[in-house]
């Protein structure tokens, strides 16, 4: 039995951002944090009563030194326990003049797939370093085959990871698109498996401050099919999700996607983002699949030539739970997402993976004890990293119902390294 009143310290954190009242404010997820224009670190994060009850909102909070963090506000979507239309996943980018955009699924009146996966691009602006913020508009999307046919009905997307900027500075946001079911032949019972693909979305102009309704939107890859990794269970299907983007030296685009196989997959595009190479499964060092189930695999970019891969270094089997069982007793990802590995990368120019991975250092663990209203024990998920002050820290959510800070110091990432460490595994 867990010490409710303690159990935010469970994973030793080094920062807390936000602990839940109780007052329909018991999902925190998708934390997306970054620098400020005005100096200091801004959270935007999604909230709700309970993941899928349907009143997710995007929330803003922001710190002058990244230990005090204010009270989180609203800034779009449903107030708790409503049944106001909802705003989800929301992204920030911040122009080179210190505009603030922040990008989100909208829910419509009319949704295709489900309500907080199906939506229109909203945008809202500030620009006094998210203080105030512009009424909501709906950004025009690209439409193609795996779209509802009645143009009326929304694409089903999601974006979570912060947007990169590539080689020529413009920001690049990965984004899973999942099928309408009206195009399906086939339709499955687990949430994992459903039909998707990793593409992608390039801001033209932003950088000159434009009204959202004058934003230039370039939507990748040029043949609009995006990244396929056929579901090992249902090869009628592909389930590549969640892209993870980092630019390469020499200005390459490497992604990382959650796949149905047990594995990380990986594809490079050498032209911005225009095409990319058949996926692969991801490799270590000894040309070994890396093992990872149905949940996020962030990637960040730390210095130069170095990257940080989040992962849980299982193959969706672990214990009692398993991902590809056909009838699901309990949602096995709250199990299977604990605990949280990282993994520092090597830039390798003339190798075909260009990335080659270190072993792996558990960081994270909630030892399988299980919090808040959707009762799972995960951790580590829909994190993002800063660099900021001479301070690295990976902002994690913990059971998606507290939002905690690790600091990853130098020593830990250089005893981890691929070209600096000589022993195997640290646990």
């Amino acid at each position: 039995m867990s010490d409710q009143k303690n159990e935010w310290q469970r994973s030793e954190p080094d920062a807390v951002v936000y602990i839940p009242r109780g007052t329909g404010d018991e999902d925190n997820e998708h934390f997306l944090v970054f620098e400020a224009p005005d100096n200091g670190l801004l959270a935007l994060w999604t909230q709700s009563s309970c993941e899928g009850r349907g009143d997710n909102r995007l929330m803003l909070s922001r710190s002058p030194d990244g230990d005090g963090w204010s009270e989180p506000r609203r800034v779009a979507g449903a107030r708790p326990q409503s049944d106001d239309l909802q705003a989800s996943w929301g992204f920030p980018i911040v122009t080179r003049s210190g505009r603030i955009y922040v990008f989100f699924t909208r829910e419509k009146p009319v949704i295709d797939n489900n309500r907080q996966g199906s939506g229109a691009m909203g945008c809202i602006v500030s620009d006094d370093a998210g203080r105030n913020w512009s009424e909501p508009v709906d950004i025009p999307m690209a439409r193609n085959r795996f779209d509802h046919a009645d143009e009326t009905i929304p694409r089903n997307w999601i974006v979570w990871q912060l947007p990169i900027r590539d080689r020529q500075g413009r920001p690049i946001a990965g984004y899973t698109q999942c099928t309408s079911q009206s195009r399906l032949e086939h339709t499955y019972p687990n949430w994992v498996d459903q039909d998707s693909r990793s593409a992608f979305m390039r801001f033209e102009n932003i950088d000159d401050d434009p009204a959202p309704e004058d934003l230039a939107i370039t939507w990748l890859p040029e043949d609009c099919e995006g990244l396929e990794v056929v579901d090992t269970l249902h090869p009628d299907i592909s389930v590549a999700q969640e892209p993870a983007t980092v630019l390469m030296p020499g200005g390459g685009l490497f992604c990382i996607m959650r796949t149905m196989t047990g594995h990380i997959w990986y594809s490079v595009s050498d032209d911005d983002g225009e095409t990319w190479r058949a996926p692969e499964a991801l490799l270590d060092a000894q040309g070994a699949p890396i093992p990872h189930p149905m949940s996020p695999c962030p990637l960040f970019r730390i210095d130069d030539d170095r990257f940080l891969l989040v992962y849980h270094n299982n193959d969706g089997r672990k214990g009692d739970y398993d991902q590809f069982r056909e009838t699901w007793p309990t949602n096995q990802s709250n199990f299977l997402r604990n605990p949280t590995y990282i993994a520092v990368g090597r830039f390798d120019a003339v190798a075909h993976q260009p990335i080659r991975f270190g072993p792996p250092h558990q960081l994270l663990d909630t030892d399988g004890v299980t919090i808040g209203p959707k009762g799972t024990a995960e951790i580590g998920t829909y994190p993002s990293l800063t660099h900021w002050q001479g301070r690295r820290t990976l902002w994690y959510p913990d059971r998606k119902y507290y939002l905690l800070g690790k600091h990853l110091p130098d020593p830990l990432l250089n005893s981890i390294d691929p070209d600096r460490s000589t022993c195997g595994a640290s646990n």
